[in-house]
């Protein structure tokens, strides 16, 4: 039986099935699977289907495989009738990568000067076409971050980097500069693949490496007594410390110390750094003072994220001239961001510049965020809901509604080509206006496409419905468990718009599901807790069970963590136990707390619930809120 077969038996499954679904899917099967698609399609019992809103992802699965065989047959007619559309961008993006792959550099600049939103193997095509014209020396100019900034750069990007260190541009100190990222980042393959560019045998072999990352106390406990005679030896002995400081920063304090005086003045204040950096992400109380041992030699630069947690380190102990420090310390468009704008204001304020730190605020206040939020009631305005839209009018849901775009998008979502149908409705936002976009927020919502209906909220500029930014689908369910088990539903549903966008069949790459993006065996065990004797993992996906078991697990972690709702919030994300270990011994200011969760993904989780938390109490309850009061005090470790 043909595989297009069985997926024609499945369709009566699916919602809302048309004539020509079958021919869609049964061409996606033959583009994933390497079938022809031209062939397929033209099967007698397909063929007869008549048009369909995707026949032109039909075309371009077709065009795709004939990348490296015909080539461009067919391409440049393609891209001219479907200018500006999300499949011109992917083919274009397709076509260019595969004429890169073969050096063929005719029109190449042409065609990529109209790609929107090039990737980085495709800009070091684009470079490479480049550097045989008389613009060489500029493109290796604008190559030249790359080598500093990006660690997993495409095979595309290698000639550009062999030309950029022949040129004379890339010296020995940016080779170990660049060695040195891609070792903490554990690039070791591409680490040795940069040590290539120097002179001799720079690096031992990945399998040393590996032993040197999972053992670095005994690799420094058996140094060789030559090791600081070579610049390699020195760089490993760095390595190691580095490694260490991540499990032990005290450990690799003291064994920095007894080696010291082998290294030069750079190289100790590059390990002070580090072993700074990781005391702070491990609330070490010592972290402030190896900052303050990396900065005395002045020629290094502490990367955004060191300088990011030596302002959280001065945060964990409200040391305010020390966060005004840090925070200046920053490069201009780091010390922009919400997050350090809002603690420059606080630290201003702390030191009697109340002016000074008012005009901090006004910067970022009115934003619809957590340092906005806070920003606001620092300037003495509670958070309230803004003056909802005007009513979308049935002319202007019309013209969005016939978008071709949005249509295609709708017709990928219903046949569950999910991945397909985000790039589609994504694309087609571009450009819009706000009255376009909350018309096409509210066809995502009446299509119970609820993750795209806030997408598009999210991205008007001067009108909002809040209503559809924050929607609350599923009110019934949520608001009976809710109040049975005596939760704020208003942080309830803050906590699943975070998770899963109302998403109902949603799978994290570690394995969460559903609504509430339970783990398998979390689900199970609450499920026992809660005496549900008939629970099956099947059942997980399932929207009463999925709000069932989430909302308990909710009223757990509560219970749990002094009825905290930034704690719980932090042990949802990442479990109780490190929620319980990131308290101070102090009692600690609730935003203070989750500015310093050394978790990059669970800080800005817990922001982001808190924040939204806010905004759906404010719906559900038409009052204006208070953020500040939400995230109170942080009481001590016990």
């Amino acid at each position: 039986m043909k595989f297009w077969y069985c997926l024609f038996l499945l369709l009566p499954a699916l919602a809302q099935a048309v004539p020509g679904d079958e021919r869609i899917l049964a061409a996606r099967e033959a583009f994933r699977v390497g079938d022809r698609v031209a062939a397929v399609i033209a099967d007698q019992t397909l063929a007869a289907s008549g048009p369909h809103v995707l026949d032109v992802w039909v075309t371009y699965w077709n065009l795709r495989q004939q990348l490296g065989r015909q080539d461009s047959v067919g391409i440049p007619a393609f891209l001219a009738q479907q200018k500006n559309t999300y499949l011109a961008e992917r083919l274009r993006g397709d076509w260019l990568r595969e004429r890169g792959k073969q050096a063929d550099w005719t029109d190449f600049a042409s065609e990529y000067a109209q790609l929107e939103q090039p990737d980085t193997e495709l800009r070091c095509y684009a470079l490479q076409a480049r550097l045989s014209g008389q613009a060489a020396a500029q493109a290796l100019d604008e190559a030249l971050p790359l080598w500093f900034e990006v660690l997993d750069l495409p095979e595309s990007c290698k000639p550009v980097m062999d030309q950029l260190v022949a040129s004379g541009r890339v010296q020995v100190d940016d080779i170990w500069t660049r060695i040195r990222s891609l070792l903490e980042n554990k690039r070791y393959t591409m680490a040795r693949s940069a040590a290539s560019y120097l002179s001799g045998d720079s690096l031992p072999a990945t399998r040393q490496l590996n032993d040197i990352d999972s053992k670095p106390q005994a690799y420094l406990a058996r140094l060789p007594a030559s090791f600081a005679s070579s610049r390699p030896g020195r760089e490993l002995v760095l390595f190691a410390l580095q490694r260490l400081a991540r499990s032990a920063p005290e450990q690799a304090a003291q064994t920095l110390e007894k080696l010291s005086d082998r290294l030069s003045p750079g190289e100790r204040a590059y390990a002070w750094g580090q072993i700074a950096w990781q005391g702070a992400r491990q609330h070490s109380p010592q972290a402030l003072s190896w900052y303050a041992l990396a900065g005395q030699d002045k020629t290094l630069r502490l990367s955004d994220e060191q300088l990011a947690w030596q302002v959280r380190a001065a945060l964990r102990i409200r040391d305010w001239p020390r966060v005004l420090q840090a925070i200046e310390q920053m490069p201009a468009a780091l010390a922009s961001q919400p997050d350090w704008v809002y603690w420059r204001g606080r630290a201003l304020a702390s030191l009697g510049a109340a002016d000074k730190a008012r005009a901090q605020y006004a910067l970022i206040a009115g934003k619809p965020n957590f340092y906005g939020n806070l920003a606001d009631e620092e300037l003495g305005r509670r958070i309230m809901v803004p003056p909802r839209a005007r009513t979308v009018t049935s002319e202007e849901m019309s013209r969005v509604a016939s978008h071709d775009g949005l249509q295609r998008a709708l017709a990928l979502f219903r046949l569950g080509l999910r991945f397909e149908g985000l790039r589609e409705w994504n694309w087609t936002l571009r450009g819009m206006n706000d009255r376009q976009l909350l018309a096409a927020a509210e066809l995502a919502q009446s299509n119970e496409i609820f993750d795209r209906a806030i997408y598009a909220a999210e991205r008007t500029q001067d009108e909002h419905d809040f209503a559809l930014r924050y929607l609350a689908p599923f009110r019934d369910h949520v608001l009976a468990r809710s109040r049975q088990i005596g939760l704020d539903t208003g942080w309830v549903y803050g906590l699943m718009r975070q998770e899963s966008r109302f998403v109902m069949n949603a799978n994290s790459s570690a394995g969460a599901q559903g609504l509430m993006q339970l783990m398998p065996k979390t689900a199970a065990w609450v499920a026992k807790k809660i005496g549900m004797t008939d629970y099956h993992s099947s059942q997980v996906n399932t929207l009463d069970t999925n709000i069932v078991l989430g909302t308990n697990y909710m009223r757990m972690v509560m219970d749990d963590l002094d009825d905290h709702p930034v704690l719980a919030s932090a042990a949802y994300n990442a479990g109780p136990a490190r929620a319980r270990r990131w308290r101070a011994a102090q009692p600690l200011e609730g935003a203070i707390y989750a500015e310093t969760i050394p978790f990059d993904e669970t800080r800005d989780y817990v922001k982001k619930v808190m924040s939204n938390a806010v905004y759906y109490t404010a719906l559900f309850e038409n009052q204006s809120q208070s953020l500040k009061d939400r995230l109170g005090v942080v009481p001590p470790r016990r």
